[in-house]
């Protein structure tokens, strides 16, 4: 929690402030928190937010959510976002939220859409994205929340912004339990990553093979009764738990497990599952996300 909750009272709505790298998915996070009901200003000057803040307290009330996008574009007035932020002027609570993606994406991404880059002038687009990396580094360093789009279309990232800022309790630590499957590479933003691969593959079980740890009890059954499952659990989860105290002391709300194995189809669904299950019943928000299922 930043100076900025106190300041703010408990009757002041959120503030979230959305930025990242072009191409990342701004906007669609934009339009999804809007839809949300939040009062929403693109392409702001950070200096100029002090004043969107307390146009909106006296035009809308305290109450209402604020989210602003800043961008790129907006050069050297970062410095003074990331003072503002840092001191925690801004009276409200704040959540900063950086997405990001990997460059070949970026790259993809920003040739489909047949824009030039702002900081692109006539070199390539790669010594762009270095500047804005070089840029945007700091704040990425001081976001609450990044989201790495890599992966996600637009219906999925719509979903995650839902997921995160769709409840009116912005109190409570989210926690995603995210099955992967290693061959398609480890989930950037996670905050832990686990291996399943030392259980047993239902892959090579002839019956088990087409079925899932999340649609498929059998193959849930098998992978919970693997010698060390159990253990795993009963050891990881108490750990995941005491985590997750420490982050709400520390005022964090948004907490991302990776639950990994080969393909992302068996082991690490039934897994994350279960993780999930297991943290519902200590009374925390946690839901399984399936990044690979089906994807093979």
């Amino acid at each position: 929690m930043t100076e900025s909750d106190a300041a703010g009272g408990k009757d002041a709505g959120e503030l979230v402030v959305v930025t990242g790298m072009t191409g990342a998915g701004r906007s669609t996070a934009a339009k999804e928190l809007e839809d949300l009901g939040y009062f929403v200003v693109d392409n702001l000057p950070p200096s100029l937010l002090p004043q969107v803040l307390t146009l909106v307290d006296e035009s809308r009330g305290t109450s209402q959510r604020v989210a602003v996008v800043i961008d790129v574009r907006s050069g050297a007035f970062f410095e003074e976002l990331r003072e503002e932020l840092g001191r925690g002027l801004l009276g409200r609570r704040t959540t900063l939220v950086f997405l990001d993606a990997t460059d070949e994406v970026l790259v993809r991404r920003q040739e489909a859409a047949r824009r030039p880059h702002p900081l692109q002038g006539q070199d390539r687009l790669l010594d762009a994205l270095v500047r804005e990396r070089k840029v945007l580094g700091d704040l990425r360093a001081m976001a609450d929340l990044v989201i790495d789009t890599s992966a996600l279309n637009v219906h999925q990232l719509t979903a995650r912004m839902a997921a995160m800022f769709g409840t009116p309790d912005t109190t409570k630590l989210n926690v995603s339990v995210v099955s992967f499957g290693f061959k398609y590479g480890l989930p950037v933003d996670a905050d832990y990553v686990a291996d399943m691969r030392f259980l047993p593959n239902p892959h090579w079980v002839p019956e088990l093979k087409a079925g899932n740890g999340r649609d498929n009890p059998e193959v849930a059954d098998y992978v919970y009764s693997a010698p060390g499952a159990r253990e795993f659990l009963d050891g990881y989860v108490p750990v995941l738990a005491g985590v997750a105290d420490g982050y709400l002391r520390e005022g964090k709300r948004f907490m991302r497990v990776a639950i990994g194995c080969t393909g992302g189809k068996h082991r690490s669904v039934a897994m994350s599952e279960e993780i999930a299950r297991r943290l519902r019943a200590r009374g925390l928000d946690a839901r399984a996300i399936h990044r690979d299922l089906g994807r093979e």
